[in-house]
C-alpha cells in the first residue's frame, strides 16, 4: 500500500472562489477534502473536492458569524456567543433548544481537480466548473460528493445543508466535468448515498445512511450494536428511490466501529461481487476516530452480504502525511474518510479525505480483498 496527499488547503486559489462574487469578508480554506472520485473519458482522474471556506474573523462583537447563500448573494448571519456551544471547530450548537440546532463555521462548495491517470500529480483545477449552492435547500453548502459511472453517464450525489433540511441531491453529467442538478433525491438526514457503478437487474441500486435522534435497542445477546447503519435502496431512474427491507452493514458490538458506520466508496463490480469501502467510527473526543473498512455484496443480489471486514482497518489516518500541515489541523482525533475508488490495474486507487483537511490518494493491491 502506498499513499500521499494530492491536494491541500494551500492549493486552493480563493480569489477564484464562488463566494468572491458577493462576499467581501476575508476567508480561508478550513479544509479541501472528502473528494468524489472517478476516471474521465481521457483516462485522467477527477477529484470533486469539498472546499470548506471559513471566515478569518468568525467572532465579532460577541457574535459568531456564519456564511449563507441567498439568491441575491452570500450574506452573514450572527449568533450571540453566550447562546451557543462552540466546542466543535466545525460547527456550533444553539443552547436551550428542544431540538438540536447547529450552525456551521464554514460553507462548502465543490471544486473539480483533474489528476494524471495514476493520481500522482494535478493536471488542472477547473474553477470555471465549480459547483456552489443554487437554492435555499442548499444555502449552508454542498458537501461530500460521491461519483458513479453507470453506462455512458456519470451520477454524483452530494449532501445539501440548510435550515430547511439536510438532504441528498443528485447531479448528472455526460463528461464528469459539466454537471446538471437533478434536484433532491433523499430527504432530511439521509446521506452518504452511494450509487452502485452499474445496474442490478436493470435497476439502479444505492447504499444510504439515514440518521435520526434515536434508535431502538437490539436484544442484549445480539451481535449488533445498534445506531446508524448502511441500508439498501433501488430505483428505476436514479431519481425515485425505494428502500429495500433487507438490512445492510450494521455496527457490530465490540468492534472499533461500534459507534457509527457510514458509506464510503460507490460499490464497484469485481469477479467476487460488489466491493465497497465504508467508514466505521470509534468513540473518542468530540468527533471520534474514523477508519476505512470494506464489504463485499453478491453480484446478482447485493442484499446478500458476502463479507464484512470490520476488525482490521484497510486505511487509517496517517499523521506523517499531515505533519507539514500541523498548523492547519483542527480535529481532536484521527480521521480518514474514503470517498471513491477506481481501477488502477493491479491496484485500486482510493481517494479519501484526511483529517477533514486534505485529499489523500492510496493504492491498495487488489489481492487484499481475496
Amino acid at each position: 500500500m502506498t499513499d500521499h496527499l494530492i491536494f491541500t488547503p494551500d492549493d486552493v486559489d480563493l480569489t477564484r472562489s464562488p463566494l468572491r462574487r458577493s462576499l467581501d469578508e476575508p476567508t480561508f480554506v478550513l479544509g479541501a477534502f472528502n473528494p468524489g472520485f472517478t476516471r474521465l473519458e481521457s483516462g485522467n482522474l477527477l477529484l470533486m473536492v469539498r472546499v470548506a471556506e471559513a471566515l478569518v474573523e468568525p467572532v465579532v462583537d460577541g457574535h459568531a458569524r456564519t456564511i449563507r447563500w441567498t439568491a441575491q448573494g452570500y450574506v452573514l448571519d450572527r449568533f450571540a456567543v453566550d447562546a451557543i456551544d462552540m466546542a466543535d471547530p466545525r460547527q456550533f450548537e444553539l443552547k436551550g433548544r428542544r431540538n438540536r440546532l447547529l450552525g456551521l463555521t464554514s460553507l462548502s462548495w465543490l471544486l473539480p481537480v483533474e489528476l494524471d491517470s495514476e493520481g500522482e500529480r494535478v493536471v488542472a483545477v477547473h474553477y470555471d466548473r465549480a459547483i456552489a449552492p443554487q437554492a435555499s435547500w442548499q444555502d449552508y453548502g454542498i458537501e461530500d460528493a460521491r461519483i458513479s459511472r453507470i453506462g455512458a453517464r456519470w451520477y454524483m450525489t452530494v449532501c445539501a445543508v440548510s435550515a430547511e433540511r439536510h438532504s441528498t441531491a443528485l447531479y448528472t453529467s455526460d463528461n464528469a466535468l459539466d454537471w446538471q442538478c437533478e434536484g433532491m433525491v433523499l430527504d432530511h438526514q439521509n446521506k452518504d448515498m452511494l450509487l452502485f457503478e452499474g445496474l442490478v437487474g436493470g435497476r439502479f441500486m444505492a447504499l444510504t445512511r439515514p440518521l435520526g435522534e434515536c434508535y431502538f435497542a437490539y436484544p442484549g445477546t445480539s451481535e449488533w450494536a445498534g445506531g446508524p447503519s448502511i441500508n439498501f435502496a433501488q430505483s428505476p431512474d436514479a431519481l425515485h428511490w425505494k428502500p429495500i427491507e433487507a438490512p445492510g452493514i450494521r455496527a457490530r458490538a465490540g468492534s472499533t466501529s461500534a459507534l457509527k458506520v457510514g458509506g464510503g466508496t460507490p460499490p464497484v463490480l469485481t469477479d467476487a461481487g460488489w466491493l465497497t469501502l465504508y467508514h466505521g467510527v470509534e468513540q473518542q473526543a468530540s468527533v471520534g476516530v474514523y477508519r476505512t473498512f470494506w464489504a463485499l455484496f453478491d453480484r446478482d443480489d447485493p442484499t446478500r452480504i458476502l463479507a464484512v471486514e470490520d476488525r482490521v482497518p484497510l486505511i487509517e489516518a496517517n499523521a506523517a502525511l499531515t505533519a507539514h500541515l500541523a498548523h492547519q489541523m483542527y480535529l481532536p482525533s484521527p480521521v480518514v474518510f474514503s470517498t471513491g475508488m477506481v481501477d488502477g490495474g493491479d491496484d485500486w486507487i482510493v481517494a479519501s479525505g484526511e483529517a477533514d483537511l486534505a485529499c489523500r490518494i492510496t493504492r491498495v493491491a487488489k489481492g487484499v480483498f481475496g
